[in-house]
């Protein structure tokens, strides 16, 4: 307690905190111990100013390893910001140290918690089973927490919108955007209602892991055969989420519902306007926007804007209430200035 207390009286100058990160004890244990990835700073409260301490990747003596621990726990141990790549490495990896650092910024947090969900997303894509969506499900509920601290927290996922298709990037786009579409209807929720939207949103896809890749990136139409096993994925995601015992609601409609459309135009069960849950019907405005805004082997990405009013303009098909209130905050550039997440995403950590 003591030890809280003076690193919460420490007063550290502005220009520091703009500059550098203050390193947590959870985070400098996810570096090597005797070779840290970064250069390491010491604040001297002499003169209110940081020093250089080590450099990077040059090995420590056991006596700085020790003083290392020190000043960290004291609140005086600190990382440029030019080493965010470095930095955020780890937190990918540990994702929940994006809580407990309170010098990140908004747009880092959104960023390092979206390379995370697509790092663990591909992971349980390719093996969708128990074990591996253990990490994953760790992750969201990082996530949920961010959300559930601001709900207006969401604005900074969507305006990391990936717009090259990857089944991750698809998962992502539509959790962002579905999250916040639930967001606009609801105004009493509770921590357990968030964590199953975002799981359901997340996994809406996931039968398409069993789809052959080689019909996912073919250009041009399918041919019937082709089509009807790509069709058949909504029923393989909710029996996959009913082998691993994930059976709520929400992630069933989702899995489920997310091609019907209200004329009972869609599949696989071709249900019709009130049959449609409101998961569904997010679900499916969501996942289509995605697919809009991606490029994909057979099509070219729309953008945005255009996307949403052409999913709003389609009110036979989807809920007019949700596509409006999309096409508003688009029309009304909401959502503030858009990130190429893609290049983000592809820059190595």
């Amino acid at each position: 307690m003591a030890e809280q207390q003076s690193r919460q009286a420490r007063e550290i100058p502005q220009n520091i905190n703009e500059e550098y990160y203050q390193i947590s004890t959870e985070i400098l244990a996810s570096f090597p111990k005797y070779r840290p990835p970064v250069d390491l700073f010491s604040f001297r409260e002499d003169i209110k100013v940081l020093a250089p301490y080590s450099k990077k990747g040059v090995r420590l003596s056991n006596e700085q390893v020790e003083e290392v621990a020190r000043l960290c726990a004291a609140g005086d141990l600190f990382v440029s910001r030019s080493d965010h790549p470095i930095y955020s490495r780890h937190i990918v990896k540990q994702l929940d140290l994006v809580l407990q650092d309170n010098n990140l910024k908004e747009s880092e947090i959104a960023d390092i918690c979206i390379r995370a969900l697509a790092i663990r997303y591909t992971d349980f894509s390719d093996q969708p089973v128990k074990a591996v969506f253990e990490p994953l499900y760790r992750d969201i509920m990082v996530v949920t927490e961010y959300l559930w601290q601001d709900r207006h927290h969401v604005n900074a996922f969507v305006r990391r919108l990936f717009r090259r298709h990857q089944p991750a990037r698809h998962a992502i786009n539509t959790m962002s955007v579905g999250l916040w579409l639930w967001l606009q209807i609801v105004s009493d929720f509770r921590r357990k209602d968030l964590d199953r939207m975002a799981l359901a949103l997340l996994l809406h896809d996931v039968g398409m892991s069993k789809v052959p890749a080689f019909l996912l990136n073919k250009q041009g139409p399918l041919k019937p055969e082709e089509r009807e096993k790509v069709i058949l994925h909504p029923l393989v995601g909710v029996k996959l989420m009913q082998k691993m015992d994930l059976t709520f609601e929400e992630l069933l409609r989702a899995c489920f519902e997310h091609h019907e459309r209200l004329d009972g135009s869609g599949y696989p069960q071709k249900l019709k306007g009130p049959q449609i849950s409101r998961v569904g019907r997010i679900t499916a405005i969501a996942d289509s926007f995605s697919a809009m805004i991606c490029e994909k082997p057979y099509g070219q990405a729309k953008e945005p804007l255009e996307a949403a009013k052409e999913l709003a303009a389609a009110q036979q098909h989807y809920d007019p209430e949700l596509t409006n209130s999309l096409m508003s905050a688009f029309a009304t550039e909401g959502f503030g200035q858009f990130v190429d997440m893609d290049k983000n995403a592809d820059e190595p950590l």
